[in-house]
């Protein structure tokens, strides 16, 4: 076996590069989650919370599918967008279902902790439908329905945007099957 040479070395530390930091991004929201002083009930606040959220949300996506489109590995960058954009999807609306049952208890079928509604943010994005945990107010399922709206878009429409931002990007460096 040949040792790597200048080229192969500079790709796999790249790669490298890609993956750990798609890591840190979902350790770090994820710790963030965990760790926010989420004890101020919930209201108004929240949902403009949660709205600026979602628009930090679009933002970043935005950012993103064009750092992608410049990137020298298109694909590797493309991961990375989805190991940011995809974890603060799911922590902002865990973290309005885990106010939403804290202040009305009776909103899920259950207490949810903050476990709990990741548990069941997961869950709805992933379509596997409810099992131990249901909404069980209007307004936990008016929730419940944003987010599996927006789960269609963030699935179906986002994806398709980085799929096609990794294809322009890939044009744009003259190598099509660029293998990173």
């Amino acid at each position: 076996m040949e040792p790597a040479g200048p080229e192969e070395r500079r790709r796999r530390r790249a790669l490298a590069g890609h993956l750990l930091r798609a890591v840190a991004s979902v350790v770090l929201l994820t710790s963030l989650y965990y760790l926010a002083p989420l004890d101020r009930g919930v209201g108004v606040g929240t949902a403009v919370a949660l709205v600026l959220g979602l628009v930090l949300f679009g933002c970043l996506t935005a950012w993103q599918i064009a750092a992608i489109t410049h990137a020298e590995y298109p694909r590797l960058r493309a991961i990375e967008a989805l190991a940011t954009a995809v974890p603060l999807f799911l922590v902002l609306f865990s973290a309005t279902y885990f106010l939403l049952a804290d202040n009305r208890p009776s909103s899920f079928s259950e207490p949810l902790s903050r476990t709990g509604a990741l548990y069941f943010t997961v869950t709805v994005f992933a379509t596997v439908g409810f099992g131990d945990i249901a909404p069980a107010t209007d307004t936990s399922r008016a929730l419940t329905t944003v987010q599996m709206i927006l789960d269609l878009i963030v699935v179906g429409v986002i994806a398709k945007v980085l799929f096609g931002a990794v294809q322009v990007g890939l044009r744009r460096r003259g190598d099509p099957d660029d293998r990173l």
